[in-house]
């Protein structure tokens, strides 16, 4: 009978979770109210600037709150025409750069976003600065860290109501959220599914197109990406490579993806803006 219980509890909570990603219309799994992933993250990503500064003055300061102002009109312009303005609801955005020899970026529920000064010499200029962090915008805007704890907590409280879980256990709760960001040292690192960053890419390459960023130039940072990968490199490059290979799909796959994907996104493309 428990079984039953438990069965019938999770059908429920899958049906009444179900969402669709924008852009790609896939049928995904969020259990928390994202209200309650954004207030989690505020407090992370406060502890994070603690600990890490963010560079305020500079023309590399400015490129990235640049780049990220536009890649979040244009979010803004896609959810609201397409009905998905609540799925950005009490976004509060920033845009950050901290000094670190990591190449790495990050999007955090709620649009907090940071930039590794180490990523800035791969990236090499603005373009494909755009095409990184709309991919990492779009994590957040796909709700992939909300579907991706959801998966956890119901590993987690088995039978238990998901609100009464986390009420009464809300170290834990906290706990699988750090893990599945990585807070720490080196920030936000949630550890994605491969169908999760390929539909990162794709809505990634769409909001950098609306924000006047060519698509076509992914193709090259990725190219590059695959060459520093098989060439060997700096510590850094190797830890952002880890991270990307680990389990984002194979260099060859991406690209091969991102090409087939190029009409559709140049359908967005404006240039100029």
């Amino acid at each position: 009978m428990k079984l039953k219980f438990q069965k019938t509890l999770i059908l429920v909570l899958l049906l009444s979770g179900c969402a669709k990603v924008p852009i790609t219309k896939r049928n995904q799994m969020n259990l928390l109210p994202e209200s309650e992933m954004i207030s989690m993250s505020l407090t992370s990503y406060s502890d994070f600037l603690k600990k890490n500064p963010p560079v305020t003055t500079g023309s590399e300061a400015m490129m990235v709150k640049n780049v990220g102002g536009k890649i979040q009109t244009a979010v803004t312009q896609y959810m609201g025409k397409n009905g998905y303005g609540d799925r950005i609801k009490g976004y509060k955005w920033e845009f950050n750069l901290v000094k670190s020899e990591e190449v790495n970026a990050w999007c955090m529920p709620g649009g907090k976003v940071v930039v590794y000064s180490g990523l800035l010499p791969v990236t090499q200029d603005e373009q494909s600065l755009a095409i990184v962090m709309g991919h990492e915008i779009a994590h957040a805007v796909a709700r992939h860290g909300n579907e991706r704890m959801s998966q956890s907590l119901l590993a987690s409280a088995g039978g238990m109501a998901l609100d009464l879980y986390m009420s009464q256990k809300p170290e834990q709760t906290r706990n699988i959220f750090m893990g599945l960001y990585g807070i720490g040292a080196t920030g936000g690192i949630l550890a994605y599914s491969r169908l999760q960053e390929s539909e990162a890419d794709k809505l990634g390459l769409v909001f950098a197109a609306m924000a006047g960023y060519d698509p076509h130039v992914a193709i090259g940072f990725w190219e590059r990406m695959a060459q520093k990968s098989k060439s060997g490199s700096s510590s850094g490059l190797d830890y952002y490579i880890k991270k990307y290979t680990s389990t984002h799909p194979p260099d060859d796959q991406r690209i091969k993806d991102l090409k087939a994907y190029m009409p559709e996104a140049m359908k967005y493309y404006h240039p100029g803006k």
